[in-house]
């Protein structure tokens, strides 16, 4: 950090003062001129928790997706059919048994079988040929969206929420003061604030693996450079088909994740990779921290964006991702080649 300072002091001290601001309209009251800019406080907290939360889910599906991508330099475009199909696999476990928990081993397991499937028959076979594995996964995400399409059909489907997360929490965000000086605190869904939860526990989970297990030390190696981890003799196969089963696993639980707080709907695969894409160009490659970053990033443009600004909303995940690829394309959080 101090390197970094020394290095952009410019850039960081606007950071700073970014950060400052946005603290001070989260815990302070909003006086009647913010008031009369922003809307109603309440409206920005919501947008802001939904953005975070938004990018709970957006870090889940990235995290197998960069990690896949840093690895074996597979751009798995059938990665978002992965979240989909996991979405109506727990959408079918939760509605016959009604236990919402068991979906998530049993879609994991499930979904990670399929990742192996595909690893060990498909890509081993055209491992080098970065160009044929796309085409062929561009192939495999027409093929699954088209079984999911024929047996689900083109219906939404919404997996309930459990009786134990259903209704709102009271958060200690005050977004107003009563004429009598009480004050009025958010109230938001208790599910997407055990979904953070979850997230965060993943990410934090992801990150002791990777730094403090022989195995992590081995994708790390792989991802920094793959040629000399495969000429150390170690045995990289059994590395990737084991990073590509928990990537499809991990896209697998999100899409139980989306279909519970969102919908799920054909074409949901199609936005789930790009967001992946997005996520990847602006955090960077290879480990959590860069998607958690990135998916941050994207979700809370996506949710502010929608409540200031719902015109131009969808143009600026695509300005942040230009500015990135101009001034940094490594990512933000990327080391340089």
């Amino acid at each position: 950090m101090t390197a970094l300072a020394r290095a952009n002091p410019v850039v960081v001290l606007v950071v700073a003062i970014l950060l400052a601001f946005v603290l001070w309209l989260i815990f302070a009251p909003w006086p009647p001129g913010v008031t009369a800019v922003m809307g109603p406080k309440r409206v920005f907290l919501s947008a802001l928790l939904s953005g975070i939360t938004l990018g709970a889910l957006y870090f889940l599906v990235a995290s197998g997706f960069t990690l896949i991508f840093g690895l074996m330099r597979n751009v798995n475009l059938a990665h978002g059919s992965l979240y989909l199909l996991g979405g109506y696999l727990g959408f079918e476990i939760a509605d016959r048994t009604g236990a919402w928990l068991l979906a998530f081993p049993v879609v994991f397991v499930l979904v990670a079988l399929l990742g192996v499937v595909l690893q060990h028959v498909v890509f081993r076979r055209m491992e080098g040929e970065e160009l044929r594995q796309t085409l062929v996964t561009i192939g495999l995400s027409i093929v699954i969206a088209d079984i999911l399409l024929w047996i689900w059909g083109g219906k939404s489907c919404q997996i309930l929420t459990p009786d134990f997360l259903a209704g709102p929490i009271d958060l200690p965000l005050v977004t107003a003061i009563r004429s009598d000086g009480t004050a009025v605190y958010l109230r938001y869904p208790r599910v997407r604030i055990w979904i953070l939860i979850a997230a965060i526990v993943v990410g934090v989970a992801m990150w002791l693996v990777m730094t403090r297990t022989r195995i992590g030390m081995l994708i790390r190696a792989g991802v920094d450079d793959r040629d000399m981890l495969a000429a150390s003799g170690l045995p990289i196969q059994a590395v990737f088909v084991l990073v590509f089963a928990f990537g499809a696993g991990l896209a697998g639980i999100a899409g139980i994740i989306g279909g519970t707080f969102q919908s799920l709907v054909p074409g949901e695969d199609t936005r789930f990779l790009l967001a992946s894409l997005v996520v990847v160009i602006v955090g960077g490659m290879g480990s959590s921290p860069e998607a958690a970053l990135g998916a941050l990033i994207i979700g809370l443009a996506e949710q502010l964006g929608v409540v200031y600004a719902p015109t131009y909303s969808v143009v600026f995940t695509f300005l942040i991702m230009a500015a990135v690829l101009a001034f940094r394309p490594q990512g933000l959080l990327g080391r340089r080649g």
